[in-house]
């Protein structure tokens, strides 16, 4: 449709008749997918490599489709992309005669994954391994391919080592020069005096806070992340600023506990009930207390606990959401998480020998308290949707280096199933609530007429068993199917250095 045609449509008066409203209403519908088609971002030969399918009308046909919205699964379907978009789904669509198909009998098809605690950061291999270090180098390359080969189209850094990187990185991904993820970029940790790694400003006072929220919005963060040394001053300062320009604030916290958060008017929390350290005794106000006395503490708690029940309804009822990232916390209990070869793969040689002592010296920590924390975060997150809640998934990539991006997103939807959530329920946390909360749910995380044709094509059916999850073969981004294999080749042999 010409250009001319367009302007046309948009500036002609009303029309009254129905025929003239149905041919307005179609020519509008052309022109915004005219418009859509136009603003897509040309291909550079780096990101083309990995690309299978990039034809601007596609088919896929005969697939089972979960939609994201926890609906059940539909079988037989075929799920038509025009210029990005899904352009419409069922089962009796009639195939335009310029498609090209895809048969996607055997598969599923889910929404593309919406990471929401995935950074684009990880722990760096020790150079002296006797020392404390904690450096977290940027992933740039290696992290933008994993995430996107896991399914993973969308994500919130959820607090940044290097903002200016992900700010850049965000460009270069959205010009079509690097394949990856569409980024939510967060700012630098909002941490108070205290912080254990270098690559974090440590907050002077609430004005501070409020500076640096400022500045980093105007940067081009679209979210903050409050860290363990915040202060409650800090921390009020910091929401009323991010607030004040609609912005949202989450937080990994330690010196403020989750019930005084949420009346400070925080969004979101992170992790769960492994860093909330209200029930901690002798907690003081704007002090982090010793961190192993408050897990062993929680390991003594259960989820009927009138305390935890007290917390799920106050936090529902101020409308705080909290964010699931038990990979991370799988990897402290002994001899628990699987050895994923895949993650092995992804790893630098130096790292993989880090990690793997690592795990081995927490397999021999047979009283460690973790073994019954992970199990009550999980109880907690079931809980906290019973009881109204909002969760949000995602992978959370430190740790001890056991947790790498896109392996860990869908492995979060498995441990999201084994802590009691049907496939469909654990697929919908894992990709229209995450969408939702960023207000993002008109154009992502469900697959839907209309929306960003976003999308993951698996070998198999997860709802009838949720490690299929991990087999797949196509992930579409904006309609252009990247090739998985290609996008781990590339990566593998390098996480932990770029």
């Amino acid at each position: 449709m010409s250009t001319k045609a367009c302007r046309f449509a948009s500036v002609r008066p009303p029309i009254s008749t129905c025929r003239h409203t149905l041919l307005a209403v179609a020519l509008a519908g052309l022109c915004a997918a005219t418009s859509a088609g136009a603003q897509a971002p040309q291909l550079s030969a780096q990101t083309q490599q990995f690309v299978k399918y990039a034809q601007p009308l596609l088919a896929i046909t005969h697939v089972r489709v979960i939609d994201g919205n926890g609906t059940p699964a539909r079988e037989n379907r075929t799920v038509l992309l025009r210029g990005g978009l899904i352009a419409e789904v069922g089962k009796h669509v009639k195939l335009p005669k310029d498609a090209t198909v895809i048969d996607g009998s055997g598969h599923t098809l889910i929404p593309g994954l919406v990471g929401m605690h995935d950074h684009m950061f990880y722990p760096a291999p020790k150079v002296n391994p006797e020392a404390k270090e904690a450096i977290y180098p940027e992933q740039a390359s290696s992290f933008s391919k994993l995430y996107l080969a896991g399914g993973v189209t969308t994500i919130r850094t959820t607090g940044s080592t290097e903002p200016y990187t992900d700010l850049e990185l965000k460009k270069a991904i959205d010009a079509g020069k690097i394949p990856g993820p569409k980024m939510h970029t967060t700012g630098p940790y909002l941490e108070g005096k205290g912080s254990f790694t270098p690559q974090m400003h440590e907050l002077v006072d609430a004005a501070d806070a409020t500076d640096t929220v400022n500045y980093w919005i105007s940067e081009g963060a679209t979210s903050f992340k409050a860290y363990m040394h915040i202060t409650r001053a800090e921390l009020s300062a910091a929401i009323a600023a991010a607030h004040a320009k609609q912005i949202k604030v989450t937080g990994h916290l330690c010196t403020i506990g989750f019930t005084e958060a949420a009346d400070l008017g925080i969004d979101d929390l992170e992790h769960g009930l492994p860093v909330d350290t209200e029930f901690t005794a002798g907690k003081q106000p704007d002090i982090c207390p010793d961190t192993k006395l408050a897990v062993a503490n929680l390991a003594t708690m259960s989820v009927d606990d009138p305390r935890i029940r007290q917390l799920i309804k106050h936090l529902v009822s101020m409308h705080v959401a909290v964010t699931s990232t038990l990979p991370v916390f799988e990897t402290f209990v002994p001899g628990r998480a699987p050895v994923d070869a895949r993650v092995l793969d992804a790893m630098l040689p130096e790292t993989r020998v880090e990690y793997l002592k690592s795990r081995e010296r927490i397999a021999g920590m047979h009283d460690s308290p973790w073994t019954k924390v992970f199990r009550l975060e999980e109880d907690f997150e079931h809980a906290f949707v019973q009881q109204g809640g909002t969760l949000l998934a995602g992978l959370d990539p430190t740790g001890f280096g056991g947790v790498i991006a896109g392996y860990g997103d869908q492995h979060e939807v498995e441990l999201l199933v084994e802590a009691g959530f049907t496939p469909l329920q654990a697929i919908q946390i894992a990709t229209i609530n995450g969408a939702r909360f960023m207000g993002e749910d008109k154009r992502i995380g469900s697959i839907e007429a209309g929306k960003a044709a976003d999308l993951v094509l698996i070998d198999g059916n997860p709802v009838k068993n949720i490690k299929d999850i991990e087999n797949v073969e196509l992930v579409f981004k904006d309609g252009v199917g990247y090739d998985p294999a290609k996008l781990v080749k590339a990566a593998n042999g390098t996480v932990g250095l770029r």
